[in-house]
Protein backbone atom coordinates (compact mmCIF):
# COMPACT_ATOMS: atom_id res chain seq x y z
CA UNK A 1 0.00 0.00 0.00
CA UNK A 2 2.49 2.43 0.65
CA UNK A 3 4.34 2.20 -2.99
CA UNK A 4 0.68 3.66 -3.47
CA UNK A 5 0.05 6.53 -1.22
CA UNK A 6 3.11 8.48 -3.24
CA UNK A 7 1.16 9.10 -5.95
CA UNK A 8 -1.39 10.64 -3.81
CA UNK A 9 0.61 12.75 -2.10
CA UNK A 10 1.92 14.25 -5.81
CA UNK A 11 -1.54 14.33 -6.59
CA UNK A 12 -2.48 16.40 -3.65
CA UNK A 13 0.54 18.38 -4.16
CA UNK A 14 -0.98 19.34 -7.68
CA UNK A 15 -4.50 20.37 -6.30
CA UNK A 16 -2.70 23.21 -3.79
CA UNK A 17 -0.53 24.27 -6.83
CA UNK A 18 -2.81 24.69 -9.97
CA UNK A 19 -3.93 27.70 -11.79
CA UNK A 20 -7.75 26.75 -11.03
CA UNK A 21 -7.29 26.79 -7.56
CA UNK A 22 -6.39 30.23 -6.78
CA UNK A 23 -9.68 31.31 -7.06
CA UNK A 24 -11.61 29.29 -4.73
CA UNK A 25 -11.11 27.65 -1.12
CA UNK A 26 -9.52 24.43 -1.62
CA UNK A 27 -11.93 21.65 -0.87
CA UNK A 28 -10.64 17.86 -0.35
CA UNK A 29 -11.66 15.70 -3.29
CA UNK A 30 -12.90 13.25 -0.90
CA UNK A 31 -15.48 15.72 0.60
CA UNK A 32 -16.68 16.56 -2.95
CA UNK A 33 -17.23 12.51 -3.73
CA UNK A 34 -18.27 11.06 -0.19
CA UNK A 35 -20.99 8.44 -0.08
CA UNK A 36 -23.64 9.43 1.85
CA UNK A 37 -23.30 8.70 5.47
CA UNK A 38 -19.44 7.90 5.20
CA UNK A 39 -17.72 5.86 7.76
CA UNK A 40 -14.38 4.19 7.98
CA UNK A 41 -15.43 0.48 7.35
CA UNK A 42 -13.00 -2.45 8.14
CA UNK A 43 -11.14 -4.05 4.94
CA UNK A 44 -11.39 -7.85 6.80
CA UNK A 45 -15.04 -7.62 7.08
CA UNK A 46 -17.65 -8.81 4.70
CA UNK A 47 -20.55 -6.09 3.78
CA UNK A 48 -23.60 -6.61 5.39
CA UNK A 49 -25.72 -5.33 2.53
CA UNK A 50 -26.69 -8.29 0.35
CA UNK A 51 -25.52 -8.00 -3.56
CA UNK A 52 -27.86 -6.97 -5.59
CA UNK A 53 -27.35 -8.27 -9.07
CA UNK A 54 -28.87 -8.04 -12.44
CA UNK A 55 -28.81 -11.05 -14.78
CA UNK A 56 -27.32 -10.60 -18.59
CA UNK A 57 -28.92 -11.12 -21.59
CA UNK A 58 -26.86 -14.18 -23.96
CA UNK A 59 -25.04 -12.11 -26.78
CA UNK A 60 -27.21 -11.84 -30.31
CA UNK A 61 -25.23 -10.69 -33.52
CA UNK A 62 -28.59 -9.94 -34.86
CA UNK A 63 -29.72 -7.96 -31.23
CA UNK A 64 -27.42 -4.67 -30.93
CA UNK A 65 -29.94 -2.02 -29.15
CA UNK A 66 -28.01 -0.55 -26.20
CA UNK A 67 -28.70 -1.26 -22.98
CA UNK A 68 -31.97 0.58 -21.34
CA UNK A 69 -31.61 3.73 -18.93
CA UNK A 70 -32.97 4.75 -16.10
CA UNK A 71 -32.97 8.56 -17.03
CA UNK A 72 -33.88 9.52 -13.43
CA UNK A 73 -30.60 8.06 -11.92
CA UNK A 74 -28.58 9.36 -14.69
CA UNK A 75 -29.65 13.14 -13.95
CA UNK A 76 -29.50 12.62 -10.12
CA UNK A 77 -25.59 13.21 -9.69
CA UNK A 78 -25.66 17.20 -11.26
CA UNK A 79 -25.45 19.01 -7.82
CA UNK A 80 -22.23 20.53 -7.54
CA UNK A 81 -21.35 19.74 -11.08
CA UNK A 82 -19.38 22.83 -11.67
CA UNK A 83 -16.73 22.47 -8.41
CA UNK A 84 -17.03 18.56 -9.03
CA UNK A 85 -15.97 19.25 -12.39
CA UNK A 86 -12.55 21.65 -11.14
CA UNK A 87 -11.36 19.54 -8.49
CA UNK A 88 -11.43 16.11 -10.64
CA UNK A 89 -10.17 17.77 -13.28
CA UNK A 90 -6.89 18.62 -11.57
CA UNK A 91 -7.11 14.60 -10.34
CA UNK A 92 -7.74 12.67 -13.24
CA UNK A 93 -4.83 15.32 -15.32
CA UNK A 94 -2.61 13.88 -12.72
CA UNK A 95 -2.89 10.66 -13.52
CA UNK A 96 -3.71 10.67 -17.03
CA UNK A 97 0.13 12.34 -17.66
CA UNK A 98 1.68 9.60 -15.62
CA UNK A 99 0.11 7.07 -17.44
CA UNK A 100 0.55 8.83 -20.71
CA UNK A 101 4.18 8.72 -19.49
CA UNK A 102 4.36 5.25 -18.55
CA UNK A 103 2.68 4.11 -22.38
CA UNK A 104 4.59 6.83 -24.71
CA UNK A 105 8.01 5.19 -22.94
CA UNK A 106 7.42 1.86 -24.32
CA UNK A 107 6.36 3.01 -27.88
CA UNK A 108 9.41 5.21 -28.54
CA UNK A 109 9.45 5.33 -31.95
CA UNK A 110 5.77 4.82 -32.07
CA UNK A 111 2.73 7.06 -32.45
CA UNK A 112 1.07 7.18 -28.91
CA UNK A 113 -2.80 8.41 -27.75
CA UNK A 114 -3.90 8.13 -24.53
CA UNK A 115 -7.49 9.99 -23.20
CA UNK A 116 -7.28 10.60 -19.42
CA UNK A 117 -11.05 10.90 -18.99
CA UNK A 118 -12.00 7.35 -20.59
CA UNK A 119 -9.19 5.67 -18.60
CA UNK A 120 -9.95 7.46 -15.37
CA UNK A 121 -13.38 6.27 -15.64
CA UNK A 122 -12.30 2.75 -16.72
CA UNK A 123 -10.80 2.64 -13.54
CA UNK A 124 -14.01 4.19 -11.57
CA UNK A 125 -16.42 1.69 -12.92
CA UNK A 126 -14.05 -0.98 -11.82
CA UNK A 127 -13.94 0.67 -8.44
CA UNK A 128 -17.77 -0.16 -8.16
CA UNK A 129 -16.96 -3.93 -8.32
CA UNK A 130 -13.96 -3.74 -6.36
CA UNK A 131 -13.91 -5.11 -2.46
CA UNK A 132 -13.33 -2.93 0.28
CA UNK A 133 -9.52 -3.90 0.48
CA UNK A 134 -9.38 -3.57 -3.19
CA UNK A 135 -11.46 -0.37 -3.34
CA UNK A 136 -9.06 1.33 -1.18
CA UNK A 137 -5.86 1.06 -3.57
CA UNK A 138 -8.45 2.11 -6.45
CA UNK A 139 -9.03 5.45 -4.47
CA UNK A 140 -5.50 6.09 -3.49
CA UNK A 141 -4.53 5.90 -7.53
CA UNK A 142 -7.29 8.11 -8.19
CA UNK A 143 -6.60 10.70 -5.80
CA UNK A 144 -10.26 9.96 -3.95
CA UNK A 145 -8.86 8.86 -1.06
CA UNK A 146 -9.79 10.49 2.40
CA UNK A 147 -5.92 10.45 3.32
CA UNK A 148 -7.11 10.19 7.34
CA UNK A 149 -8.03 6.16 7.32
CA UNK A 150 -6.38 4.16 9.67
CA UNK A 151 -4.76 1.09 7.36
CA UNK A 152 -7.22 -1.35 8.32
CA UNK A 153 -10.37 0.43 7.34
CA UNK A 154 -11.36 3.03 4.36
CA UNK A 155 -14.04 6.02 3.84
CA UNK A 156 -15.45 5.25 0.56
CA UNK A 157 -16.46 7.91 -2.07
CA UNK A 158 -19.83 7.35 -4.34
CA UNK A 159 -17.87 5.87 -7.62
CA UNK A 160 -21.39 7.16 -9.68
CA UNK A 161 -21.06 11.18 -8.46
CA UNK A 162 -17.64 10.86 -10.08
CA UNK A 163 -18.51 9.05 -13.75
CA UNK A 164 -21.34 11.64 -14.12
CA UNK A 165 -18.89 14.37 -13.46
CA UNK A 166 -16.97 12.83 -16.01
CA UNK A 167 -19.43 12.35 -18.37
CA UNK A 168 -20.17 16.25 -18.09
CA UNK A 169 -17.05 17.36 -18.98
CA UNK A 170 -17.42 15.38 -22.21
CA UNK A 171 -20.65 17.20 -22.51
CA UNK A 172 -19.05 20.78 -22.68
CA UNK A 173 -17.20 19.78 -25.39
CA UNK A 174 -20.53 18.63 -26.94
CA UNK A 175 -21.98 21.93 -26.94
CA UNK A 176 -19.27 23.78 -29.01
CA UNK A 177 -19.52 24.18 -32.56
CA UNK A 178 -19.33 21.16 -34.35
CA UNK A 179 -16.95 19.39 -31.87
CA UNK A 180 -18.28 16.45 -30.36
CA UNK A 181 -17.07 13.50 -28.22
CA UNK A 182 -18.30 9.48 -27.99
CA UNK A 183 -18.39 7.45 -25.34
CA UNK A 184 -19.24 3.97 -25.53
CA UNK A 185 -18.74 0.74 -23.24
CA UNK A 186 -18.67 -2.85 -23.80
CA UNK A 187 -18.80 -5.57 -21.15
CA UNK A 188 -19.66 -9.18 -21.87
CA UNK A 189 -19.50 -11.97 -19.04
CA UNK A 190 -19.31 -15.31 -18.74
CA UNK A 191 -22.47 -17.24 -19.11
CA UNK A 192 -23.40 -18.37 -15.92
CA UNK A 193 -22.75 -15.00 -14.12
CA UNK A 194 -24.68 -12.13 -13.09
CA UNK A 195 -23.51 -8.51 -12.55
CA UNK A 196 -23.97 -6.04 -10.07
CA UNK A 197 -26.83 -3.27 -10.73
CA UNK A 198 -24.13 -0.72 -9.43
CA UNK A 199 -21.33 -1.97 -11.83
CA UNK A 200 -23.93 -2.16 -14.65
CA UNK A 201 -25.26 1.40 -13.68
CA UNK A 202 -21.82 2.41 -13.75
CA UNK A 203 -21.41 1.62 -17.15
CA UNK A 204 -24.04 3.91 -18.20
CA UNK A 205 -23.12 6.78 -16.19
CA UNK A 206 -19.94 8.13 -18.12
CA UNK A 207 -21.08 6.33 -21.29
CA UNK A 208 -23.31 7.48 -24.21
CA UNK A 209 -24.09 3.64 -24.99
CA UNK A 210 -23.10 0.66 -23.30
CA UNK A 211 -23.66 -2.64 -24.38
CA UNK A 212 -23.75 -5.58 -21.35
CA UNK A 213 -23.96 -9.00 -22.67
CA UNK A 214 -22.98 -12.90 -21.82
CA UNK A 215 -20.82 -14.91 -23.99
CA UNK A 216 -20.04 -18.37 -23.86
CA UNK A 217 -15.99 -18.35 -23.29
CA UNK A 218 -15.80 -22.43 -23.84
CA UNK A 219 -14.87 -22.21 -27.57
CA UNK A 220 -12.46 -19.03 -27.23
CA UNK A 221 -11.77 -18.50 -31.22
CA UNK A 222 -15.45 -18.66 -31.78
CA UNK A 223 -16.38 -16.16 -28.77
CA UNK A 224 -13.58 -14.07 -29.58
CA UNK A 225 -15.05 -13.88 -33.02
CA UNK A 226 -18.63 -13.11 -32.21
CA UNK A 227 -17.11 -10.67 -29.62
CA UNK A 228 -15.31 -8.84 -32.17
CA UNK A 229 -17.84 -8.82 -35.06
CA UNK A 230 -20.91 -7.13 -32.01
CA UNK A 231 -18.45 -4.87 -31.41
CA UNK A 232 -17.79 -3.83 -34.68
CA UNK A 233 -21.29 -3.56 -35.32
CA UNK A 234 -22.39 -1.80 -32.92
CA UNK A 235 -19.23 1.22 -33.37
CA UNK A 236 -20.34 1.50 -36.74
CA UNK A 237 -17.06 -0.26 -37.57
CA UNK A 238 -15.01 2.15 -35.36
CA UNK A 239 -13.79 -0.74 -32.99
CA UNK A 240 -12.30 -4.04 -35.03
CA UNK A 241 -10.82 -6.81 -33.71
CA UNK A 242 -10.37 -4.84 -30.19
CA UNK A 243 -10.35 -8.94 -28.61
CA UNK A 244 -6.90 -11.01 -28.78
CA UNK A 245 -5.79 -13.96 -27.44
CA UNK A 246 -9.15 -14.92 -25.38
CA UNK A 247 -8.83 -17.42 -22.97
CA UNK A 248 -11.93 -19.98 -22.10
CA UNK A 249 -11.46 -19.13 -18.56
CA UNK A 250 -12.55 -15.75 -18.79
CA UNK A 251 -14.68 -14.04 -16.24
CA UNK A 252 -15.16 -10.23 -17.50
CA UNK A 253 -14.03 -8.21 -20.80
CA UNK A 254 -14.17 -4.66 -20.78
CA UNK A 255 -14.03 -2.70 -23.48
CA UNK A 256 -14.35 1.39 -23.85
CA UNK A 257 -14.67 3.37 -27.10
CA UNK A 258 -13.28 7.07 -26.90
CA UNK A 259 -14.18 9.27 -29.57
CA UNK A 260 -13.24 12.81 -30.36
CA UNK A 261 -14.62 14.72 -33.95
CA UNK A 262 -12.97 18.01 -34.13
CA UNK A 263 -12.86 20.64 -36.36
CA UNK A 264 -9.86 23.57 -35.96
CA UNK A 265 -11.51 26.88 -34.95
CA UNK A 266 -10.13 28.40 -38.11
CA UNK A 267 -10.01 26.50 -41.18
CA UNK A 268 -6.12 26.17 -42.82
CA UNK A 269 -5.59 27.43 -46.30
CA UNK A 270 -6.30 24.28 -49.01
CA UNK A 271 -4.34 26.62 -51.53
CA UNK A 272 -1.55 26.23 -49.34
CA UNK A 273 -1.42 22.35 -48.64
CA UNK A 274 1.67 20.85 -50.12
CA UNK A 275 3.82 17.39 -50.21
CA UNK A 276 6.89 18.08 -47.70
CA UNK A 277 8.96 16.32 -45.76
CA UNK A 278 8.78 15.04 -42.21
CA UNK A 279 11.87 14.02 -40.29
CA UNK A 280 10.88 11.00 -38.21
CA UNK A 281 14.17 10.84 -36.84
CA UNK A 282 17.92 11.09 -38.13
CA UNK A 283 17.68 8.76 -41.16
CA UNK A 284 14.20 8.68 -41.83
CA UNK A 285 11.87 11.06 -43.59
CA UNK A 286 8.44 10.45 -45.29
CA UNK A 287 6.58 12.79 -47.26
CA UNK A 288 3.49 14.07 -45.86
CA UNK A 289 0.53 16.60 -46.34
CA UNK A 290 1.34 20.01 -44.41
CA UNK A 291 -1.49 22.24 -43.99
CA UNK A 292 -0.88 25.88 -43.68
CA UNK A 293 -2.28 29.19 -42.30
CA UNK A 294 -1.52 32.87 -41.43
CA UNK A 295 -3.11 34.16 -38.19
CA UNK A 296 -2.54 35.02 -34.93
CA UNK A 297 -1.51 32.47 -32.56
CA UNK A 298 -0.94 31.80 -29.03
CA UNK A 299 3.00 30.72 -28.38
CA UNK A 300 5.75 30.20 -26.07
CA UNK A 301 9.32 29.62 -26.85
CA UNK A 302 10.00 27.34 -23.92
CA UNK A 303 14.19 27.46 -23.65
CA UNK A 304 14.41 25.41 -20.43
CA UNK A 305 12.80 22.01 -22.10
CA UNK A 306 13.58 23.63 -25.34
CA UNK A 307 10.31 23.45 -27.16
CA UNK A 308 7.99 25.79 -29.26
CA UNK A 309 4.04 25.38 -28.00
CA UNK A 310 1.47 26.61 -30.00
CA UNK A 311 -1.92 27.06 -28.51
CA UNK A 312 -4.61 25.86 -31.27
CA UNK A 313 -8.12 26.54 -31.23
CA UNK A 314 -10.89 23.91 -31.99
CA UNK A 315 -14.22 24.73 -30.10
CA UNK A 316 -15.28 27.28 -28.42
CA UNK A 317 -14.49 25.27 -25.37
CA UNK A 318 -11.77 23.36 -26.55
CA UNK A 319 -8.34 23.58 -27.77
CA UNK A 320 -5.15 21.66 -28.46
CA UNK A 321 -1.37 22.14 -26.86
CA UNK A 322 1.10 21.45 -29.56
CA UNK A 323 4.60 21.18 -28.27
CA UNK A 324 7.05 21.13 -30.81
CA UNK A 325 11.13 20.00 -29.58
CA UNK A 326 13.62 22.44 -30.65
CA UNK A 327 15.99 21.18 -33.32
CA UNK A 328 18.55 18.25 -31.69
CA UNK A 329 15.98 18.27 -28.83
CA UNK A 330 14.55 15.19 -27.62
CA UNK A 331 10.33 14.65 -27.69
CA UNK A 332 11.08 11.49 -24.90
CA UNK A 333 12.78 14.43 -22.50
CA UNK A 334 10.11 16.56 -22.72
CA UNK A 335 7.45 14.25 -22.21
CA UNK A 336 9.20 12.51 -19.30
CA UNK A 337 9.50 15.94 -17.46
CA UNK A 338 5.38 16.71 -17.73
CA UNK A 339 3.50 17.88 -15.11
CA UNK A 340 0.34 19.60 -14.76
CA UNK A 341 2.16 22.66 -13.26
CA UNK A 342 4.45 22.39 -16.36
CA UNK A 343 1.13 22.57 -19.09
CA UNK A 344 -0.57 25.14 -17.19
CA UNK A 345 3.18 27.16 -17.15
CA UNK A 346 2.92 27.07 -20.70
CA UNK A 347 -0.58 28.24 -21.13
CA UNK A 348 -0.19 31.46 -18.42
CA UNK A 349 2.99 31.99 -20.64
CA UNK A 350 1.57 32.10 -24.33
CA UNK A 351 2.00 35.22 -26.41
CA UNK A 352 -0.43 35.95 -29.47
CA UNK A 353 1.49 36.90 -32.02
CA UNK A 354 1.60 36.52 -36.26
CA UNK A 355 2.84 32.74 -37.50
CA UNK A 356 2.27 31.48 -40.80
CA UNK A 357 2.34 27.62 -39.24
CA UNK A 358 2.38 24.39 -41.30
CA UNK A 359 0.83 21.79 -39.23
CA UNK A 360 0.49 17.89 -40.77
CA UNK A 361 -3.07 16.51 -41.68
CA UNK A 362 -3.67 13.69 -39.10
CA UNK A 363 -6.08 11.49 -37.58
CA UNK A 364 -5.37 8.65 -35.31
CA UNK A 365 -6.46 5.98 -32.97
CA UNK A 366 -4.64 3.12 -30.38
CA UNK A 367 -5.71 0.22 -28.41
CA UNK A 368 -4.43 0.47 -24.80
CA UNK A 369 -4.28 -2.48 -22.52
CA UNK A 370 -5.19 -0.82 -19.15
CA UNK A 371 -3.20 -3.56 -16.89
CA UNK A 372 -0.46 -3.22 -19.66
CA UNK A 373 -0.50 0.55 -18.75
CA UNK A 374 -0.73 -0.40 -15.30
CA UNK A 375 2.23 -2.47 -15.16
CA UNK A 376 4.67 0.25 -17.42
CA UNK A 377 3.28 2.55 -14.43
CA UNK A 378 4.06 0.07 -11.62
CA UNK A 379 3.57 -3.50 -10.75
CA UNK A 380 2.26 -3.19 -7.88
CA UNK A 381 0.10 -1.11 -8.78
CA UNK A 382 -1.41 -3.54 -11.41
CA UNK A 383 -1.52 -6.72 -8.81
CA UNK A 384 -4.02 -4.42 -6.58
CA UNK A 385 -6.14 -2.89 -8.80
CA UNK A 386 -6.61 -5.49 -11.94
CA UNK A 387 -4.18 -8.10 -11.37
CA UNK A 388 -3.77 -11.58 -8.83
CA UNK A 389 -4.54 -9.04 -5.53
CA UNK A 390 -7.57 -7.65 -6.84
CA UNK A 391 -10.80 -8.57 -5.19
CA UNK A 392 -14.05 -8.16 -6.95
CA UNK A 393 -16.85 -9.09 -4.56
CA UNK A 394 -18.81 -6.69 -5.38
CA UNK A 395 -18.88 -7.18 -9.42
CA UNK A 396 -20.87 -10.51 -9.54
CA UNK A 397 -22.39 -13.19 -7.96
CA UNK A 398 -19.39 -15.70 -9.20
CA UNK A 399 -16.66 -15.79 -6.49
CA UNK A 400 -13.92 -15.54 -7.50
CA UNK A 401 -14.71 -13.32 -10.14
CA UNK A 402 -11.07 -11.72 -12.51
CA UNK A 403 -11.33 -8.68 -15.01
CA UNK A 404 -9.65 -10.47 -17.76
CA UNK A 405 -9.39 -7.93 -20.58
CA UNK A 406 -9.64 -3.74 -19.80
CA UNK A 407 -9.41 -2.21 -23.45
CA UNK A 408 -9.40 1.24 -24.15
CA UNK A 409 -10.04 2.35 -27.74
CA UNK A 410 -9.25 6.18 -28.43
CA UNK A 411 -9.71 7.44 -32.11
CA UNK A 412 -8.96 11.24 -32.67
CA UNK A 413 -10.27 12.72 -36.11
CA UNK A 414 -9.87 16.35 -37.13
CA UNK A 415 -11.83 17.65 -39.99
CA UNK A 416 -9.87 20.13 -42.25
CA UNK A 417 -12.39 22.51 -42.38
CA UNK A 418 -13.30 24.90 -39.44
CA UNK A 419 -15.60 25.84 -37.09
CA UNK A 420 -15.43 29.43 -38.08
CA UNK A 421 -14.93 31.16 -41.88
CA UNK A 422 -11.82 31.64 -43.07
CA UNK A 423 -10.74 35.42 -42.79
CA UNK A 424 -9.41 36.67 -45.37
CA UNK A 425 -8.28 39.85 -44.03
CA UNK A 426 -4.69 40.12 -44.95
CA UNK A 427 -2.81 40.05 -41.70
CA UNK A 428 0.06 42.52 -41.03
CA UNK A 429 3.43 42.29 -40.59
CA UNK A 430 6.24 39.62 -41.30
CA UNK A 431 4.82 36.23 -40.04
CA UNK A 432 6.99 34.04 -37.75
CA UNK A 433 7.23 30.74 -39.92
CA UNK A 434 6.42 27.17 -37.84
CA UNK A 435 6.84 24.23 -39.82
CA UNK A 436 5.58 20.73 -37.69
CA UNK A 437 8.00 18.63 -40.01
CA UNK A 438 9.20 16.38 -37.21
CA UNK A 439 7.98 14.62 -34.09
CA UNK A 440 5.65 16.52 -31.41
CA UNK A 441 3.47 16.25 -28.28
CA UNK A 442 0.35 17.48 -28.33
CA UNK A 443 -3.16 17.73 -25.52
CA UNK A 444 -6.66 18.17 -26.48
CA UNK A 445 -8.23 20.25 -23.43
CA UNK A 446 -11.71 21.34 -22.27
CA UNK A 447 -11.30 24.92 -21.52
CA UNK A 448 -13.87 25.31 -18.93
CA UNK A 449 -12.37 22.87 -16.39
CA UNK A 450 -9.06 22.44 -17.81
CA UNK A 451 -9.50 19.15 -18.20
CA UNK A 452 -6.96 16.93 -20.57
CA UNK A 453 -9.35 14.53 -22.79
CA UNK A 454 -6.49 13.52 -25.39
CA UNK A 455 -2.46 13.34 -24.80
CA UNK A 456 -0.46 11.84 -27.89
CA UNK A 457 2.50 12.10 -29.77
CA UNK A 458 3.08 11.98 -33.15
CA UNK A 459 6.17 10.34 -34.67
CA UNK A 460 5.27 9.40 -38.21
CA UNK A 461 2.31 10.88 -39.62
CA UNK A 462 1.70 8.34 -42.34
CA UNK A 463 1.31 5.69 -40.11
Amino acid sequence: MQGLRLPLLVLLLYCCLSRSQANRVYVHPFHLFAAENVSCETLQTQTVKPLETLPVSPLDIEVVTPDNRDLSKLDSQRQNITERTAVLAELLNSLGLRMYQALSSKQQSTNTLLSPVNTYGSLVTFYLGASKKTASSFQILLGLSSGTDPEDCVSLVDGHKVLKTLQSINSLVDDGPKDEITTQVWAFTRQDAQLSEDFIQGTQDFSDTSFIRSVDFSKPQEAEQLVNTFVDKTSDGKVKNIIKDLNSSSDLLFITSFNFQGNWRTAFQPEKTSMQEFRVDETTTVMVPLMTHTGQYHYLNDKVRRCTVVKLSLSKRSYMLLALPHEGASLSDIESKLRTDVMSGWYESLQEGLLELSLPKFSMSSDNDLRDVLTNMNPEIEEKLLGSQAEFSRLSNTKPFTVNKAINKVLFEMSEEGAEPQDKTQEEGVPLKLSINRPFFFSVIEGDSNSILMLGKITNPTL
